[in-house]
């Protein structure tokens, strides 16, 4: 099997690249524009692989902003690909309020021009990695359930829910063979520092104050998840669940599924716990960041029924991801 991976040097694409190398034989077209604003990095695909030479005869790295069409020499290089995981995309909420425009511009004409390639390539599966935040907020202790209305709330998970729609076009007026995934927050090795997790390390750390946000003391709420648990929900999916193809005339719709932390996490006892596994007290303040942020959700949530029923769990749980990720990044302080 021959996999292409975009945004391979994400913070999520490159722990999907190493679970794939892990725990498959499959080649892999590893592909990121690795520019700065698109947050994608050559040495994370470096690190991964610094103790498994024998990955780099299994995959190659290209380098492509999806921005503008793959030209036909690419694509006669990568050759037969029999899945396409589409991880590309900016992720940042805040930069994307800040600065909408680039945001959806990127992300519709990246998922356009990956969405045309696969009209050509015609992989036996189309796998796009989508975000729990194009449903919008959840109540607390509540989580959506697939194909729940989509009400996104700021110009990154419009951008999302817009590539979405685009997939669902192209499944049903081409026949790409769609399978969406919807996750949560996701932390890991190698993360931005300016990511939740991170941050709080970095501030207990140097004995900083922590801004937790909160809305009239309500504190919000997340489903966090470690990315290798993320990349083997991604990896059961293209073994287990085949695409469902559209049915002309019908209305119908193709798979969607909720990838899904172990359990909901609010703000305080993040920057708590993660106080605790570093043997530190950590100072914190509650900031009712969302009466002037309106376009950042207090709560969000999603079902996992449905994965959970096809058999997968995570492999690692939540406080025993944490606790690896807190110490890698102990132990490699150029990482954050």
């Amino acid at each position: 099997m021959t996999t292409l991976l975009t945004g391979a040097g994400g913070a999520i694409g490159v722990h999907v690249l190493a679970h794939v190398m892990h725990n498959t034989d499959w080649q892999v077209v590893a592909l990121d524009s690795f520019k700065s604003e698109h947050k994608g990095y050559f040495d994370r695909i470096t690190k991964v692989c610094e103790d498994h030479p024998d990955w780099r005869s299994r995959f190659v790295v290209v380098t492509h902003d999806l921005g503008a069409p793959l030209t036909p020499r690419q694509i006669k290089q990568m050759g037969p690909i029999d899945y396409v995981l589409n991880l590309a995309a900016r992720s940042d909420v805040q930069n994307s309020i800040d600065d909408p425009l680039p945001f959806v511009r990127n992300n519709t004409e990246l998922m356009l021009n990956i969405l045309e390639y696969a009209r050509v390539a015609r992989p036996k599966v189309f796998l796009h990695f989508s975000t729990d935040e194009v449903y919008g907020p959840s109540p607390k202790n509540s989580g959506h359930k697939e194909w729940d209305p989509i009400l996104p709330s700021n110009p990154y998970s419009a951008s999302k829910a817009a590539q979405e729609a685009l997939a669902i076009a192209w499944w049903r007026c081409y026949g790409v063979p769609l399978i969406i995934t919807n996750t949560m927050n996701n932390f890991r090795e190698m993360q931005a520092p300016s990511k939740f997790p991170a941050m709080i390390q970095q501030k207990i750390e140097h004995g900083e104050v922590i801004r937790v946000h909160a809305a009239n003391k309500a504190i919000g709420t997340r489903y966090y998840i470690h990315s290798r648990n993320t990349a083997d929900a991604i990896l059961f999916v293209l073994k287990n669940v085949q695409p469902k193809l559209h049915s002309p005339g019908e209305i119908d719709r193709p798979v969607r599924l909720n990838i899904v932390g172990d359990r909901q996490v609010d703000n305080l006892e993040l920057v708590q716990t993660i106080g605790e596994l570093m043997g530190k007290e950590p100072k914190y303040e509650l900031v009712d960041f969302h009466e002037n942020n309106p376009g950042h959700d207090l709560h969000y949530g999603l079902n996992g029924e449905k994965l959970a029923s096809l058999g997968w769990k995570s492999p690692l749980s939540f406080e025993e991801s944490l606790r690896n990720t807190i110490e890698w990044q102990k132990n490699n302080p150029e990482w954050m």
